[in-house]
């Protein structure tokens, strides 16, 4: 077991108000030399009553320390589940911060700016080899920006097809997003129960003439691949509908199968988490979707295109659904996904997925027994364990309070929803061997202490700056700013 006793200078840090002294300043000015103009008052607001006065350094040394402790993949293992925080190497940063890619003005002329159309070329064509889809747009902003995109390719193929379709269909173990992304595209959701895997015959009791789609995640969110995937595929399409698949758990397929070769007609991927890009604070995200070749004339306009003359843009798509995104997309993820793939290889990628797969099955294998593992198919790039298994009241908010004592940035916990308590785990296949059994040995001594001494863990965490917080009280009476006694 490893110690929590921890080693370092570690300051307080009192608010900037509490820091302030009257007369300090920032800044120092020089006296203007063009006469004083005071703007309209209707353009002004009335001073700050108690704003913090202070040096420069006071600032420089404040948020230079609230910046230690910030907890990021660069610092520390990142286990959430489905969120795949995988490091993202380096090279990608050195590729989207040369000068040809940070200085490149986005109204340049298409003429001047081909060596950034090309890159985006070649990633639209790599993506699709990668997940088997002919068809690509790399606008999207985000991951659920892609499923709204999706979404809507979807009701336009319809629309343009005749067909009055109102439903989508989501299984229980579908990620959060999915229902909003129907929503918003004017869909009705239709909920499926699923016993860790979804079913053809559950699929065929609510497939309809109503059903636009099915919308799965593939795996799910239990770290499960959906055996029977291209049989409900090919259910779906007989009745009429298309099949959407969530590619945010891409992590475990990617190099070893293509959801375009068995049904799967929209994804959109993740490049923040499959293709090792800043996740989270580090973003911004990027969320491009893939299609099937009947879906072509609906994607979002521009469309990165080539001929004779080069690479350009084309808007000239009548029946697209319309511009997601300004310019197009979150262009340095791009560069960074794009240096990923190539540095990667083919099999690069299939080593990594292969490695993920690997690690999440040694954590299950090292905590099963000790830890209530509810589903016992085998899992994929992740695993999700239930509190039921816990001693003298002790449930799964305790464990990862407690495990930031031990110097871990907590799992995702209570999703997914269909598993009591869950606790769900994703170590990527960034994670080396001793990583993940350092961090399987604090889980299972924060076990033992349920066991043997549960008000540790109810009080947890105990060495953190903060320690635990009455939640129902911040979330009904949240104070969103410093206010003077």
């Amino acid at each position: 077991m490893m110690s929590t006793e921890g080693r370092g200078l570690v300051l307080e840090e009192n608010l900037l108000f509490e820091q302030s002294q009257p007369g300090r300043v920032g800044y120092s000015l020089a006296a203007p030399d063009v006469p004083m103009v005071a703007p309209d008052a209707e353009l002004t607001r009335s001073e700050i009553q108690g704003f913090p006065e202070l040096s420069e350094v006071d600032v420089i040394r404040h948020y230079t320390r609230l910046s230690t402790w910030n907890y990021g993949v660069d610092s520390g293992f990142y286990p959430l589940g489905s969120c795949t925080m995988k490091y993202n190497p380096k090279i990608n940063e050195v590729a989207a911060r040369l000068p040809g890619f940070t200085d490149l003005h986005p109204q340049t002329p298409e003429a001047l700016n081909q060596g950034a159309l090309e890159l985006m070329y070649n990633l639209q064509r790599d993506l699709g080899e990668i997940s088997g889809f002919p068809a690509m747009t790399l606008q999207p902003a985000a991951g659920a920006q892609g499923e709204f995109a999706g979404m809507l390719m979807i009701r336009a193929w319809h629309e343009a097809n005749g067909h009055k379709r109102h439903k989508v269909i989501i299984p229980d173990t579908a990620h959060g997003t999915n229902p909003a992304s129907s929503a918003l595209a004017g869909y009705e959701v239709v909920t499926v129960a699923s016993d860790g895997i979804l079913t053809k015959e559950a699929v065929a009791e609510v497939m309809d003439d109503d059903v636009a789609a099915l919308m799965v995640t593939n795996p799910n969110t239990l770290g499960l691949f959906e055996a029977d995937i291209r049989g409900i595929c090919d259910l779906v399409h007989e009745r009429g509908g298309l099949v959407y698949s969530d590619g945010a758990n891409l992590n475990a397929l990617m190099g070893i199968s293509r959801p375009g070769d068995i049904g799967i007609d929209v994804m959109h991927f993740n490049l923040h988490k499959t293709f090792s890009t800043p996740h989270g604070g580090g973003g911004p995200g990027s969320g491009p979707v893939g299609v099937v070749e009947k879906l072509k004339p609906f994607l979002p306009v521009p469309v990165v295109s080539k001929d004779a003359d080069g690479y350009k843009l084309e808007y000239d798509c009548p029946q697209s659904i319309g511009r997601l995104k300004s310019f197009y997309g979150h262009f340095g993820i791009l560069v960074r996904a794009y240096s990923y793939i190539l540095s990667m290889g083919g099999e690069g990628l299939k080593r990594a997925t292969e490695l993920a797969v690997l690690n999440a099955n040694y954590i299950r294998a090292r905590l099963e027994g000790t830890y209530l593992l509810p589903n016992k198919q085998r899992s994929l790039h992740e695993v999700v364990f239930s509190e039921d298994g816990l001693s003298n009241d002790c449930h799964t908010l305790d464990v990862a309070k407690r495990l930031i004592d031990y110097g871990y940035h907590p799992p995702t916990i209570y999703f997914p929803l269909v598993v009591h308590g869950a606790l769900m785990i994703e170590p990527t296949e960034t994670e080396s061997k001793q990583m993940i059994d350092e961090f399987c040995d604090a889980l299972l001594a924060i076990a033992e202490e349920a066991k043997e001494n549960p008000e540790l863990l109810k009080q947890a965490p105990v060495r953190a700056k903060v320690k635990r917080l009455d939640e129902a009280t911040a979330a009904r009476k949240p104070k969103l700013r410093w206010e003077s006694e």
